[in-house]
């Protein structure tokens, strides 16, 4: 079975709906509450944006800085994304 040939509704961003993910992206890495997805963007709430992920097993960011309000990112800035802390 090719997985990347096979589009199933509820996979990908849809999956991880009200859970804290993590996107890495083009020029940075952000996280926060996924509340929204669309073809074009995500939105976040309690977002922030890690300057600094430390180690990987840690159960913190180094240095994230949360953001005042709600976030919209691009999907097509997106290159991976998951639930990381």
């Amino acid at each position: 079975m090719d997985i990347l040939n096979e589009t199933k509704d509820g996979e990908g961003l849809e999956a991880l709906m009200y859970q804290r993910i993590t996107l890495f992206c083009m020029n940075y890495i952000y996280t926060g509450k996924l509340i929204g997805v669309n073809v074009t963007c995500v939105k976040l709430s309690e977002p922030a944006i890690v300057y600094e992920t430390g180690a990987f097993s840690d159960k913190a960011w180094q240095d994230a800085q949360s953001l005042p309000n709600d976030l919209y990112i691009s999907t097509a800035a997106i290159e991976a994304f998951g639930v990381v802390k």
